[in-house]
């Protein structure tokens, strides 16, 4: 099935944030007025005869026994692995319907989540994720695995989620003055998506500069329709002062530029977003 241009497209699995995932991708969706996509990847990571070493003391007719017993197992997980698939995107479609969406595409791939997300680029308008996916849905001081990809290798609005879902009513810009941050004051400005919401604009930092930048993205944001208005200069920590503005103030929803800095920095100092994703118990609108 052919995913449709501009679509909302959700990425579910069997975790436990598939209903935060689900709700949230329907409240972008029906605010966009777009269309919305359930996506289901399966990575069957098969075994191969030839990365196997048969050889040894079992003889022939062991090894040929074995080889045969480890495709039949293979073959059966595979079985399963797409009976799961059908009973999760029934439970997706099921939750979406129940949000108010008339109706959502399925779109179930073979293979890497990444590498199909890189493949429907072109049609994304924003995808939905969770901050966990089955492995790690249990630690809340882990990222998915696959996250930090998906987000380096995308460069369309993902919303990442990490918990229920709740109709935003105000939202935090964090503003640093990067081209992504600029990125995500014109979407602010320009996409009904935000419109109607109380907007908290926050610029962390100790510099005169940041005065600044603050008062240039809220000239900007003022000229939006609908959108009431706060600025706020922070100083400290930034990952730390944004996280407990998020808490003091009851933040829906942050919205962010996404890795600004280059791939060695982040190796040398860490990333930023990551430890916003890490950090941050509400859900993050990334945008490079």
């Amino acid at each position: 099935m052919q995913v449709q241009n501009n679509t909302v497209l959700a990425c579910v699995d069997g975790s436990n944030l598939l209903p935060a995932v689900c709700d949230y991708a329907a409240w972008i969706a029906q605010r966009l007025a777009a269309p919305l996509t359930l996506l289901h990847t399966i990575d069957h990571h098969p075994e191969t005869a030839a990365a196997l070493d048969l050889s040894g003391n079992i003889g022939v007719d062991g090894s040929d026994q074995l080889l045969k017993d480890i495709v039949a197992l293979e073959l059966q997980r595979s079985k399963l692995k797409l009976q799961q698939g059908k009973l999760i995107m029934a439970a997706a479609r099921q939750r979406v319907l129940q949000s108010g969406i008339a109706t959502a595409d399925l779109h179930s791939r073979h293979g890497s989540l990444v590498e199909s997300l890189i493949e429907l680029e072109e049609c994304i308008g924003v995808l939905v994720v969770g901050a966990r996916g089955k492995v790690h849905e249990d630690q809340a001081d882990k990222i998915g695995a696959k996250l930090e990809s998906i987000v380096r290798s995308l460069h369309k609005p993902i919303l990442v989620v990490n918990g229920a879902f709740k109709a935003p009513e105000r939202i935090m810009l964090a503003y640093d003055g990067s081209a992504a941050a600029d990125k995500a004051v014109d979407m602010v400005v320009n996409s009904p998506l935000c419109r109607g919401l109380l907007c908290h604009l926050v610029c962390v930092s100790e510099q005169d500069y940041g005065g600044e930048l603050l008062e240039k993205a809220a000239n900007t944001l003022k000229q939006a329709p609908g959108i009431k208005l706060i600025s706020q200069k922070l100083g400290g920590n930034p990952e730390q002062a944004l996280c407990d503005y998020q808490n003091r103030f009851d933040i829906d929803l942050t919205v962010m530029g996404a890795f600004s800095h280059s791939r060695i920095h982040d190796l040398l100092l860490g990333s930023f977003t990551a430890k916003m994703l890490l950090q941050s118990h509400k859900p993050l609108l990334l945008l490079r």
